[in-house]
């Protein structure tokens, strides 16, 4: 059966003074919260974990150690057991056991990664107080697919060690950073919101026209724009409104614009929005199919006619946390390695999520997410840690992480490769038809793009060819010409305004319209020109840039200086210098610049600043103006223009340049030696510093280390008085438990200090009332004098037992024994109530005098039947004799010749009177049957054939209708004869006075596998009052019979499992039936059956 996922699971990550915190966690949370817990915390993985026995004394919800392979149930907590580690998958946990000696050190990272890509959305996870950072990356995975994230903040008493809340809370990843007492009310909050449905929870798409929505959404746009410096404007809408809808019911706003004014009032709130917009999900070869098509296809050409002094070039943009870029960064290294001369290589990995970068750095990742790695590479470009891998520096030194947007910032150029995979999926079209232009503007002619599995170059086949379609590899085409950087890079820059709303008057739009072309119009015909800060940042291009900056190789940069091509870069310091410090219009005339293959054209640079920001930078326009815009493009200089004009005013002019430009490097020179002795006085602070630093940390080492000898005493110590203490409380359990005696143990005020899990059939008690007095309790036994008692134990020590139960019929007996409870000192310190069963014994005691009492009854009815049934043929048989004995007395001529008549009537009396006494005493003492595989059918012909002369003397026919196949029962020939005789010759004396006189014998098969026997009479019937009581004892319709026949019957019937009954005949007489369990063999019919009808 699938297992449930309607519900969500709470994973809860917890190590040292976690006890505590999930103590008060669940002392909070309600019996019915509606979602599932996991415990996962650091365990001693040789010790017995007392975990779930601590957690039941606090949680109304039931709670249970983890096993392999079990389904998760909604209001349960399961926690993990020792030397484990603890997975999820399909909505069943998995046990992984451990080497005690090398457990796993991350196995809440382990299972909050399992559980994001298990449940996505409906995944939480809450870390508590702990050491280290164990559970950082797991809490990122939940973020990554959807989930919420929570962990423990300070409160004045916890958490006890701050070491991983304090990490998760330092990532920006967690989304309540709240004190633990205030979790189970915040988790109930979030389960109501997620269940409740609304508008954008549903799978309906968002469309412009919805005039709400897009007005939030534009709004939500700019803030971001003013907040994070990005513009998600981009941003697929469904994608972005799906987080959106996340943080709403993260802030439990129920409307949209309620959110968007959360967003303006908490610039906090924005950043998180932020950060979640920038969650990808990401791992090692993601589409292992893809990365060996690339290695085969791709990694080769890379190579291709390049030696020692080239570099191969390769640019990851949008990288997260680098799982992407490591494993691109391997298949280079194995190719490298096989080569006998490599070049270089440098990956350009980049991303707007300088947290995601961080842990690219680091290049440290949880054992949880190496799946998709090979062992032989796992060995050959990992370094294995505790609970993690770390990317060898061979491979990282091929790495350099950046900040930088696609949507942005300049592209980097001249790249052999660009890997941008399941990054598109998250854009709008219009942006993927602007980016794609991009990637072909950052590649060399001939250099590979590499997409993900649902990602394609879409209208752009002009630009590249397909080198491996299904695993989406596309050759870069050569133009044939520079292809300039894509127009709608400055657009990006521009300013931006919300869209309008719907009805504004046609003079507003014509004034936009207006606007937007000459906006066209100037960049379009106007000088290539930037815009700068007084650093030299840039802030916004035009286009045609291209001929005058270039971006640098290395991490990205947006300083002017850094990008300005050959023989610009004096003169753009000298030009804006100067404009910074007269704050006027600053020119350099004629300035040489060197453009691509070497070529040079003369350029004029004008710096003018601009008007002032409010509250702003001093901002700096740069124009670019060509000497002769006409022919000097990318045309080379003649030999005439490069030899010098002999007129004095430009060797003057050349003479100026050259000062200003010797000044600027001067100015800059002494500029960094000021910065560089600064530093070096900072260095020689900080060392001294260190030094003392280090000397503090050796004398606390010392002192660590002899506190730790005397901790290691102590805690051996208190190890032993714990394993004592297990032992005991194990023997007490097992006490407990084995003997299923309620007992409760009591204070001198009666509060229950303790009681057995039986107690709980006694009394309405539940782990929790542990503290709370007995009186407060209703009982389920009739014992009003309870408390009296308890009182009077506790007065005179003397013990008090009584016999107690409830007034219901079916309700147990208890013996209640209430003695006093003794301490060390022998004094009473307080009560033991034991309550033992004891049911059978009363029943069995009522029973058996019960029997006696029917026994006696019995006994007094047989007496009176047997008086009565013998008195009869007695006085006969007397009559008889006190007739013979009146014959015997007159003479001989005068005696009746009847008289041996006479005595033969006495004898037939005192005989029956015999087989009366015989009878009952077979009805007394009967024997157990003596079974065998019989015919059925076969017995009815045998005992028919033992009352036929009877029958014939009695004039009865007999008919038989055997319809049984099956007639094989494991029964006592003996006395099931007897029975069919007994009904037989009953049937035959029924009919003694009846005009028609017929036996009807038949068999079939009944109901649960019996074989059904009737034997049918034509006699008088059996009147209704007594064929309720035909089958009990000295019950019967004859003028001479005890009624014991049918009794006995029916014993032997009974022992046989089966059951006798008798009705009415609907053609007149009774119809006496009995059943029998058929044997369990595939014997069929038996030969020798009576015929159908015989006399």
């Amino acid at each position: 059966m699938k297992p449930d996922t309607s519900f969500p699971i709470v994973g809860v990550g917890a190590s040292a003074g976690g006890i505590q915190a999930l103590e008060s966690l669940f002392r909070a949370m309600p019996a019915n919260p509606g979602m599932s817990f996991v415990i996962i915390m650091h365990l001693a993985p040789d010790r017995k974990s007392l975990l779930t026995d601590i957690l039941a004394r606090h949680a109304k919800m039931s709670v249970e150690v983890a096993r392999d392979g079990q389904e998760l149930e909604k209001d349960k907590i399961y926690v993990i057991p020792p030397a484990a580690v603890l997975t999820i998958a399909l909505g069943r946990l998995r046990l992984i056991a451990t080497d005690p000696a090398h457990h796993e050190r991350s196995p809440i990272d382990v299972f909050f990664s399992a559980l994001a890509r298990d449940r996505g959305e409906s995944a939480i996870g809450v870390v508590l107080s702990g050491s280290g950072s164990d559970g950082v990356l797991g809490i990122k995975a939940i973020k990554e697919h959807g989930g919420v994230t929570m962990a423990q903040a300070s409160d004045g008493s916890g958490p006890g060690f701050g070491g991983m809340p304090g990490s998760a809370i330092a990532s920006g990843l967690v989304d309540f950073a709240i004190p633990v007492d205030a979790m189970a009310e915040k988790l109930v909050e979030i389960i109501r919101d997620l269940e409740e449905p609304d508008d954008l929870a549903s799978d309906r798409p968002m469309n412009d026209d919805d005039g709400v929505v897009l007005e939030a959404r534009q709004a939500i746009y700019s803030i971001l724009r003013d907040s994070a410096g990005h513009d998600f404007s981009g941003y697929k809408t469904k994608t972005f409104m799906r987080r959106v809808r996340r943080r709403m019911h993260i802030q439990q706003c129920e409307k949209i614009a309620d959110y968007v004014e959360r967003l303006r009032e908490a610039p906090e709130e924005a950043m998180a929005l932020f950060r979640d917009l920038l969650i990808n999900v990401t791992s090692f070869f993601r589409d292992s199919d893809a990365f060996d098509a690339l290695r085969e296809s791709a990694i080769p050409r890379l190579f291709e006619g390049k030696g020692a002094a080239d570099t191969v070039r390769v640019w990851v943009p949008g990288c997260s946390t680098g799982e992407e870029v490591y494993s691109i960064a391997i298949i280079l290294r194995e190719h490298m390695d096989g080569l006998r001369v490599a070049p270089r290589v440098t990956i350009f990995a980049t991303d707007i999520d300088e947290a995601a970068l961080t842990i690219a750095r680091a290049a440290r990742y949880p054992a949880a997410l190496m799946d998709a790695v090979s062992e032989q590479r796992r060995r050959r470009f990992f370094t294995a840690e505790p609970g993690s891998y770390v990317v060898v520096k061979a491979v990282r030194d091929l790495c350099v992480f950046s900040p930088h947007s696609i949507l942005r910032d300049p592209p980097f150029s001249h790249m052999d490769l660009v890997s941008c995979r399941n990054l598109l999926i998250y854009l709008g079209a219009d942006v993927q038809r602007e980016v794609i232009p991009i990637f072909h503007y950052s590649l060399r002619a001939g250099g590979i793009l590499f997409l993900g599995m649902s990602e394609s170059i879409g209208q752009f086949s002009d630009l590249f060819t397909p080198l491996d379609k299904k695993h989406c590899l596309f050759e870069a085409r050569d133009p044939g010409r520079r292809v300039r950087m894509p127009h709608f890079m400055a657009g990006l820059h521009a300013l931006s305004f919300p869209a309008p709303a719907s009805g504004k008057s046609s003079a507003g739009s014509a004034s936009q319209l207006r606007r937007a072309v000459e906006a066209r119009i100037a960049e379009a015909f106007a000088p290539p020109h930037v815009v700068v800060t007084d650093d030299g940042d840039i802030i916004h291009f035009s286009a045609r840039t291209g001929k005058y900056l270039e971006a640098a190789p290395g991490a990205p940069d947006r300083q002017i200086f850094a990008m300005a091509r050959k023989g610009l870069r004096l003169d753009l310091r000298s030009v804006l210098r100067e404009a910074i410090e007269t704050r006027r219009t600053a020119t350099r005339q004629n300035v040489k610049v060197e453009t691509d293959n070497g070529h040079t054209e003369l350029v004029s640079l004008t710096a003018e600043p601009l008007p002032d920001r409010e509250g702003g930078k001093a901002l700096f326009l740069i124009l670019f103006q060509s000497r002769e815009p006409s022919t000097a493009d990318e045309t080379p200089l003649s030999p005439s223009e490069r030899e010098p004009a002999g007129d004095a005013a430009r060797l003057e002019r050349e003479v100026f340049d050259t000062r200003e430009r010797l000044q600027a490097t001067i100015e800059e020179y002494e500029t960094a030696l000021e910065e560089l002795k600064s530093a070096n006085e900072e260095l020689i602070s900080m060392n001294e510093e260190t030094q003392s630093t280090n000397e503090e940390l050796e004398s606390s080492k010392e002192e660590l280390q002899s506190l730790n000898e005397e901790m290691r005493t102590v805690n051996h110590e208190l190890e032993s008085k714990i394993d004592e203490l297990d032992r005991a409380n194990s023997d007490l359990r097992n006490v407990f438990a084995s003997t299923r005696i309620a007992t409760i143990f009591m204070d001198r005020n009666l509060v229950i200090r303790s009681f057995t899990p039986a107690a709980s059939q006694i009394f309405n008690i539940i782990p929790s009332d542990a503290g709370r007095p007995l009186t407060d309790l209703a009982a389920k036994l009739d014992y009003p004098e309870l408390t009296t008692d308890l009182l009077e134990v506790l007065e005179t020590g003397d013990s008090i037992e009584r016999r107690v139960h409830k007034d219901d019929v079916d309700a147990p007996y208890y013996l209640a024994r209430l003695t006093a409870y003794r301490g060390a000192s022998r004094e009473i310190d307080g009560v033991v109530a034991t309550f033992i069963d004891v049911t059978s014994t009363t029943r069995s005691e009522e029973k058996v005098q019960k029997l006696q009492a029917d026994r006696l009854n019995s006994m007094k009815e047989m007496g009176t039947g047997l008086a009565h049934e013998i008195n009869q043929p007695l006085a006969a048989a007397a009559t008889y004799l006190h007739a013979a004995q009146r014959s015997l007395k007159m003479p001989s001529e005068r005696r009746p010749a009847s008289i041996e008549s006479i005595l033969g009537s006495a004898v037939e009396q005192v005989m029956w009177a015999a087989q009366i006494v015989d009878h009952l005493r077979e009805f007394v003492s009967r024997d157990e049957p003596k079974k065998t595989f019989s015919s059925v059918h076969k017995l009815i012909e045998e005992a028919y054939e033992l009352t036929l002369p009877i029958a014939k003397q009695s004039g009865v026919r007999g008919i038989f209708r055997l319809n049984s196949k099956d007639d094989r029962a494991l029964v006592d020939e003996v006395q099931i004869k007897q029975v069919l005789i007994n009904l037989m010759r009953n049937a035959i004396d029924a009919m003694s006075a009846a005009a028609k006189r017929e036996l009807t014998i038949s068999t079939s098969v009944a109901e649960g596998g019996t074989i059904r026997v009737d034997v049918a009479d034509t006699g008088p019937g059996v009147p209704e009052k007594i064929k309720a009581k035909l089958f009990e004892p000295f019950v019967t319709t004859k003028t001479r019979g005890i009624g014991v026949g049918l009794s006995i019957s029916r014993s032997i019937v009974e022992a046989h499992y089966g059951r006798i009954w008798a009705e009415s005949n609907p053609k007149g007489g009774t119809i006496f039936s009995f059943t029998l369990p058929l044997a369990k063999t595939d014997a069929g019919s038996v030969d020798g059956a009576p015929s159908p009808e015989q006399p």
